[in-house]
């Protein structure tokens, strides 16, 4: 190969892969905007003007970080769904996590904090295969049957679970909890970015759907 072709040749890979990351970058700049500005007028972070739903759904978090460190999204969504409580913005809490074995079980330790807190046993409900926000949504639905609720979460998530509800023809609104008190925000960021493209895919492209359903579970009548 002359030098001549071989430097056209580079050049031409170096073109194709400068569109590539130039259209990928505007793909996904324009995904995380479709998102957010189609989300935004569903989600609350002023506990006066947000509307009353029956209940309010906590997605799974785990209460400890990998140094034991209580998890600080942990502890705002708990304090989020507790005072939306207090202050008759909700009037059940349904808590929906992993248990995917004995010594880690989600939905248990957010009850058992809501609890300490003086939420009324019989006013929490526990989803215990809400292995991610696409099963905790649509399960909210199709076993808990409701249309209607309010999702707690950290906006970044509050973001994918208006999106999946609505996606699903669900009124689902959402209550910020605070975001601040964690030191690796930053990487939760960055993953929250992959998320939301894989709850894309999930939703238009492979149609996931739950990875457990089960008997009807009525919270509300």
């Amino acid at each position: 190969m002359s030098d001549n072709l071989y430097i056209m040749t580079i050049k031409k890979i170096y073109k194709i892969i400068f569109i590539t990351v130039f259209i990928s970058a505007i793909v996904l700049v324009g995904s995380l905007f479709w998102i957010y500005n189609s989300t935004k007028e569903f989600i609350y972070s002023d506990m006066e003007n947000i509307p009353h739903n029956s209940v309010g759904l906590v997605p799974g978090c785990n209460k400890y970080i990998s140094s034991g460190v209580i998890n600080q999204y942990y502890t705002q969504r708990i304090n989020a769904a507790y005072n939306l409580f207090i202050n008759n913005k909700i009037d059940y809490i349904l808590v929906s996590g992993d248990n995917a074995h004995a010594s880690y079980d989600e939905p248990r330790q957010m009850r058992n904090s809501l609890l300490e807190l003086g939420i009324p046993n019989e006013k929490i409900f526990s989803d215990y295969a809400g292995f991610r926000t696409l099963d905790t949504i649509v399960r909210a639905n199709e076993v808990f049957m409701l249309d209607k609720f309010t999702f707690i979460s950290q906006n970044f998530q509050n973001q994918r679970g208006v999106f999946i509800g609505r996606n699903k023809s669900l009124k689902v609104i959402a209550y910020d909890a605070n975001n601040t008190g964690q030191k690796d925000s930053f990487k939760t960021e960055i993953r929250e970015i992959f998320a939301k493209i894989k709850m894309l895919l999930d939703l238009y492209i492979l149609d996931k759907e739950p990875k457990f359903l089960g008997e009807e579970i009525v919270i509300v009548d």
